[in-house]
């Protein structure tokens, strides 16, 4: 049986009545000013009430004496209480209780954001927070940005996903809206453990990042691919990388976290050099494809890149709201059209008082 049947079956008829006054929950009253029929039907059943034969009669030989009381008579009230059960339950239903559900009808374009973490060994250095190394503190932040594209928060639900990298790129969890099963992927994701898999290898992960966007049916395409070097395998060269992407109609967002640049010193020990890194090939991505280069020198202005990404990738929808109402009139209706019948019933058999 359809969700319609059973919404019949229990009583409930689709309906066209607005509404007007709240009762609770999900319960109002499309025509509350019947209500005031409610007083004005007791006092015409009040005075309509037949007032012969109540004076009782009196025989001298009896008049100290208690005549014992029917059964009809001991229950007599029970027919005012069905004429009274009966006019009420007739006035709720001419006041037309309904029960409204509200309905949104959304119209977005949804977006594919491929989020490219790079966790080459440089990732350990603790400079984004002092107690955390960039990798644990981009993990962080990626997360939250994720879980709020993923879960409605910021005026969007988009499909995400996650691609790591170092030398070689992979990608880690496909496009889902499932937000705690691509956090999960990412509290897995560790710094590099061999030297043969280390490597910065942007313009690879840049080309890998297309190759799965091509497979999305999605009409906006997005990359944001963080890291914290430049380039160091040059096999697939970053410029190379963009072109493929803007071909594809794919928009790169780069970041550069970290605020210094390491190098051992005489006794092997990371120290900090006061070197900047060369952005030039993370600018041209970005400008190739129609995005934007971000710098992140701490945990905040991380924070504040991934902030005004979602502010530039907000998805365009259209929210309607309609309310949906359905008539439960006949919850009422029917119990008063057999209250009344009762009432009948008794007050011309066991309940008639002869005049």
């Amino acid at each position: 049986m359809s969700a319609l049947g059973l919404l019949q079956a229990a009583g409930e008829a689709r309906g066209t009545g607005a509404a007007e006054l709240h009762v609770f929950g999900d319960y109002y009253l499309a025509n509350p000013w019947c209500l005031a029929l409610l007083p004005l039907g007791l006092v015409a059943l009040a005075w309509g009430r037949p007032r012969a034969n109540r004076a009782a009669a009196r025989v001298s030989l009896l008049a100290a004496t208690s005549l014992p009381r029917s059964w009809s008579q001991r229950l007599g009230w029970l027919v005012l209480l069905l004429q009274v059960g009966a006019l009420a339950c007739a006035t709720i239903a001419l006041s037309r209780p309904v029960r409204a559900n509200e309905r949104r009808s959304v119209d977005a374009e949804g977006v594919d954001i491929l989020c490219a973490v790079d966790r080459s060994g440089s990732m350990q250095w603790k400079d984004l927070d002092p107690a955390l190394d960039r990798l644990s503190v981009v993990k962080q932040v990626v997360g939250e940005f994720a879980s709020r594209r993923m879960r409605d928060e910021v005026g969007a639900q988009d499909n995400v996903g996650l691609l790591v990298f170092a030398r070689y790129p992979e990608l880690l969890c496909p496009f889902t809206l499932d937000a705690d099963a691509l956090t999960g992927f990412l509290e897995s994701v560790e710094l590099v453990k061999y030297e043969a898999e280390d490597g910065t290898a942007i313009g690879r992960a840049l080309a890998k990042c297309v190759a799965v966007l091509r497979e999305s049916d999605a009409k906006s395409k997005v990359v944001i691919l963080l890291t914290d070097g430049e380039n160091n395998v040059d096999d697939i060269t970053p410029a190379a990388a963009a072109k493929l992407a803007a071909e594809a109609g794919v928009k790169v967002y780069t970041i550069l976290a970290g605020k210094y640049v390491y190098q051992t010193d005489m006794f092997g020990r990371p120290r900090p050099i006061a070197q900047e890194l060369d952005t030039t090939e993370l600018v041209g991505i970005a400008k190739e494809t129609g995005g934007r280069f971000f710098r992140a020198r701490d945990e905040q202005e991380l924070e504040a890149t991934y902030a005004e990404i979602e502010r530039l990738e907000r998805t365009p929808r259209e929210e309607q709201r309609f309310v949906e109402t359905f008539d439960l009139y006949r919850w009422f209706l029917q119990p008063a059209l057999v209250l009344y019948l009762l009432a009948w019933l008794s007050a011309t058999t066991w309940a008639r008082r002869t005049a």
